[in-house]
């Protein structure tokens, strides 16, 4: 085969609008296991909503963009149904950005020779192929922002506007999440930032200066910028997409606000999507009950649901989204607050 066959069949992103889940949600709240469990977390995330003052942080693990939920976001984020998002970065860089700069994910199988993807250099994410020349496109195209940016520590969020930006003014991306939260001032935190394309496409600008000053993540402003946000809020609500690092990061900012002596709320709500186990002792299947030991999530409100992301969150977003209850909310524009500090 040659590669324009392995690349052939695109993955179409979901469109939580074209199809209404109330239905089947309310079905789910009278049944068992994990429909029950969504159906639950799906009225939490609309109570979120309803909460005038609520803000939500959408926390996304996972390689969830290149399996077709992209515009699930990109609808979240256009119609004022998260505040913030904290992400790893392969999902906002080597999928998001990837796409907004006209490429694309598609369909492919596990049961495949990988030395001769390998060699056609196409890279699998378990049944979903991506051209390796095209994501060295997406590493030069973060150098090519680093290099006209002034020589700075930057956060990961103040790196992630100036890539909004780069997308706007070379009018690509309309349908991008890095984009639309650049224009809505939504701040998109990647706590782990060069684990990802960005990471390659900043190491070669550091390269290329030697010993001149250069472009770099500075993460600890990053916890330091969404600690201030939370102490900006009154109250604040979790919606997470599978765990790791932006799981902990968003639960940890109410820990780092009471050791700067500030007094915040614990996070009133918290919903996780996951398929991990909590057995091992590992972040990504910790129960958020378990989190409540840590002062990080409050009882009353929270909810886990066990199950696969592409099955879970069009469900939840679509019942979110037909409710209406966002329709109400005031945007919070978190970047002018944190932009505005730092002047």
């Amino acid at each position: 085969m040659e590669k324009k066959d392995y690349l052939s069949r695109e993955v179409k992103h979901i469109d939580i609008k074209s199809f209404d889940s109330l239905p089947i949600i309310e079905q789910f709240e009278k049944t068992a296991f994990q429909a029950r469990n969504l159906a639950r977390a799906a009225k939490i995330y609309d109570r979120m909503l309803s909460d005038e003052n609520c803000s939500i942080i959408l926390c996304l693990a996972g390689s969830i963009f290149s399996a077709g939920l992209r515009k699930v976001v990109f609808d979240i984020i256009e119609n004022n149904m998260a505040d913030m998002i904290v992400s790893t970065g392969a999902i906002i860089v080597d999928q998001d950005f990837f796409e907004a700069l006209g490429f694309k994910h598609f369909q492919g199988t596990p049961q495949v020779d990988d030395n001769e993807l390998m060699d056609l250099m196409i890279d699998r994410i378990y049944d979903t192929f991506i051209d390796e020349e095209q994501l060295r496109v997406c590493d030069m195209t973060i150098t090519e922002i680093a290099d006209n940016l002034p020589p700075l520590p930057y956060s990961s969020r103040e790196f992630i506007e100036f890539m909004g930006k780069y997308l706007r003014e070379k009018n690509k991306g309309k349908d991008s999440v890095v984009r639309i939260a650049y224009e809505k001032n939504l701040p998109i935190f990647v706590p782990a930032f060069s684990d990802s394309s960005a990471g390659f496409g900043l190491v070669y600008h550091q390269w290329k200066r030697k010993e001149k000053p250069k472009v770099s993540i500075d993460s600890a402003k990053d916890f330091l910028e969404l600690t201030k946000i939370k102490v900006n809020c009154k109250e604040t609500g979790l919606v997470m997409i599978g765990g790791g690092v932006p799981k902990n990061f968003a639960q940890d900012v109410t820990v780092a606000a009471d050791i700067l002596g500030k007094e915040v709320n614990m996070h009133k709500y918290a919903i996780q999507i996951t398929v991990a186990d909590e057995r091992d002792g590992g972040l990504s299947g910790s129960t958020l009950k378990e989190a409540h030991s840590w002062g990080k999530v409050d009882k009353g409100f929270e909810q886990m649901v066990f199950s696969e992301a592409t099955i879970a969150l069009p469900l939840l977003a679509s019942y979110a989204y037909h409710r209406g209850n966002w329709k109400n909310r005031e945007e919070k524009k978190f970047n002018n607050l944190l932009n505005k500090e730092g002047e």
